[in-house]
């Protein structure tokens, strides 16, 4: 659909409208479209012999209820779907969902991203792919897609400011580099940014305005969400609370500092430290769930990372006083003690008044929130007119 005319120009504009709010009814659709009744009828339902909208019941009210069932109008989820991408340190996941966020499939493969960047591309876009081609899309593509990626990313071009953090990528434009390969818009965001993101609009902090995310995961990362917003700064380059020092004469940090939160609360450091603690050699997860069921030394451990976590975070409410903080990452799986260590560590930083107005609860969105921030950010970045054309 491309809008040469006053009707087609008036057809996007309702699409637009119904692709910002998600659903309405029609008498919604005329006034945030400021068409006539008339008009918006005539436009509905040529959009939905087009394929590009289609109705769904309303929500039940309880209520006895005469005549019509209440019906809300949609952009159709059939005409594509979305893909997002998560580079996390040791692993590559891959999603794909509908025009609605939906999860349709998603996947995932463990590499050493951090330094065979190629390989990664290579692993994202044929995951991607793959999930493409194994579920039934209407037209056997993917309309945008996004992508999470622990760096530093400049909002103005999408490249990485990765030197220091991820030297490997340094010479990679990641946003250029998947668009050649797939073919199709990309949208690059910092995985913490996009993981506060998605707990805002449909995790643990939804409804809320005001939030910093704690990232604990291989890396340490933050988000800060205000007014409802992702704040990314003046360049976009947000979300590194892993490299903030915490003792000058600590451990050398990837970012070529020393003594970096991540060095202490990263999953590198948890290992390390849950090595020591158990006295022989121990994966993550087996001490998470040593952790869970109640051992100390494990307990201890996880909780020690959420304290330094925590510390930072409380100078972080010193400044933007949140609502609320939300403890998320891979490493949320230990359980409430490490909740317990961030609430801890920022009781030790945060002064009285902003302490006492703060929540700090565990992510409800796991080790998924990231990928789910990056459809959520490829769905945000899409022009619904090109996505109509295509469809």
């Amino acid at each position: 659909m491309t809008p040469t005319g006053p009707r087609e120009r008036s057809a996007l504009r309702v699409l637009e409208f119904l692709w910002r709010e998600g659903s309405a009814n029609r008498e919604e659709v005329v006034r945030g479209t400021a068409l006539s009744r008339a008009t918006v009828s005539k436009l509905i339902g040529k959009l939905q012999a087009q394929g590009l909208v289609a109705e769904r019941r309303g929500p039940e009210s309880g209520a006895p209820r005469s005549g019509r069932p209440p019906t809300l109008l949609a952009v159709n989820p059939a005409i594509g779907a979305f893909g997002g991408i998560d580079f996390g340190h040791s692993s590559v996941r891959v999603a794909i969902a509908d025009v609605a966020g939906h999860l349709i499939a998603e996947d995932r493969q463990e590499l050493d991203v951090d330094n065979e960047a190629d390989r990664a591309i290579v692993a994202a876009v044929d995951g991607l792919r793959a999930l493409t081609a194994g579920v039934r899309l209407r037209h056997g593509r993917l309309l945008g897609v996004g992508a999470a990626i622990s760096a530093p990313v400049r909002r103005d071009t999408g490249d990485l400011a990765a030197a220091g953090i991820l030297p490997g990528w340094r010479a990679i434009s990641l946003k250029h580099e998947l668009e050649h390969r797939l073919g199709v818009p990309v949208a690059v965001g910092n995985d913490a940014n996009l993981g506060a993101l998605a707990e805002v609009r449909t995790g643990a902090a939804r409804g809320a305005s005001d939030v910093v995310y704690v990232m604990l995961s291989s890396g340490v990362g933050g988000g800060v969400v205000l007014g409802g917003t992702l704040f990314t700064g003046h360049s976009g380059m947000t979300g590194e609370l892993g490299h903030v020092p915490v003792d000058p004469a600590g451990a050398l940090c990837r970012c070529g500092n020393r003594g970096c939160l991540e060095t202490v609360a990263g999953a590198a450091a948890l290992v390390r430290r849950l090595r020591e603690a158990m006295g022989k050699p121990i994966t993550l997860a087996e001490g998470a769930a040593r952790a869970r069921a109640g051992d100390a030394r494990c307990r201890g451990t996880f909780r020690a990372a959420g304290v330094a976590a925590g510390r930072v975070a409380g100078g972080i409410c010193n400044v933007v006083n949140p609502e609320l903080v939300i403890v998320g990452g891979d490493l949320i799986v230990a359980g409430d003690m490490l909740v317990e260590g961030v609430r801890e560590g920022l009781s030790q930083t945060a002064i009285g008044a902003v302490r006492d107005d703060v929540q700090v609860v565990a992510a409800t969105l796991g080790d998924r929130a990231e990928l789910l921030g990056a459809i959520g950010l490829a769905i945000a970045s899409a022009d619904i007119g090109q996505v109509a054309r295509v469809a």
